[in-house]
């Protein structure tokens, strides 16, 4: 089984979806993400596939949406607090 998501961030809904899965039996998990933000997590869990590890901020576009915002940008970027 391969997860796809798009940002791994806690890690709280990867090892929920993982520990369902593992009921089923599978011969094997794997996880891809496109954002591993490390600094977050709070469960030990790691993808086995990231496209780049961002450090812990805001991240907007690309299908990833502040209160339903910026979600159609045609890049990823930082939301800056004010």
């Amino acid at each position: 089984v391969l997860l796809i998501d798009d940002i791994l961030d806690t890690g709280r809904t990867l090892t929920k979806i993982h520990e369902a899965l593992q009921k089923h039996k599978p011969a094997s998990i794997k996880a891809c993400v496109l954002l591993d933000k490390p600094s977050r997590r709070v469960e030990p869990v790691y993808a086995d596939y990231a496209g780049f590890e961002i450090p812990n901020a805001f991240v907007v576009g690309y299908g990833l949406d502040y209160n339903e915002y910026y979600r159609n940008l045609s890049y990823i970027g930082t939301l800056e607090s004010d």
